[in-house]
């Protein structure tokens, strides 16, 4: 137990995963409406923009390692932030949400307000179809 403690004490110390780096918001997408774009916020915007909320756990390793790289990711994939793109991944972005791939479910363990209802989910998905196109 002590040798369990005293590891989780030592990644402390590696830096990856506690930058935390919000880059400017570049351009957005001409949202069809505010309730698209807030549904967008509480579900996706975490990952998928330059406006992560980082919640403190997200500053201990290991867990600082995987949210970092994960937000690595979900910005390299889609980024509304640094919107340039027309509206050729939405009908990627419906199937991901449609299928309940996004947002992930760990993610809703995590974050309670990213968890949409039914109601929520079709509110999103006809919102992006109608900002980005059919898809």
């Amino acid at each position: 137990m002590i040798g369990l403690v005293a590891l989780l004490v030592a990644i402390q110390a590696v830096p990856y995963g506690r930058a935390h780096v919000n880059p400017p918001v570049v351009v957005e997408p001409h949202w069809d409406s505010p309730t698209t774009r807030a549904l967008a916020v509480r579900a996706c915007f975490d990952c998928h923009s330059n406006e992560t909320v980082w919640p403190w756990f997200t500053s201990v390793a290991p867990i600082s390692w995987l949210a970092e790289r994960h937000v690595e990711e979900g910005r390299r994939k889609l980024n509304f932030s640094e919107w340039t793109s027309g509206g050729n991944e939405v009908g990627e972005m419906v199937e991901t949400i449609r299928e309940g791939e996004m947002p992930p479910v760990y993610f809703g363990w995590m974050h309670a307000s990213a968890r949409l209802s039914d109601s929520e989910t079709q509110q999103l998905i006809q919102g992006l179809q109608a900002t980005f196109g059919t898809g």
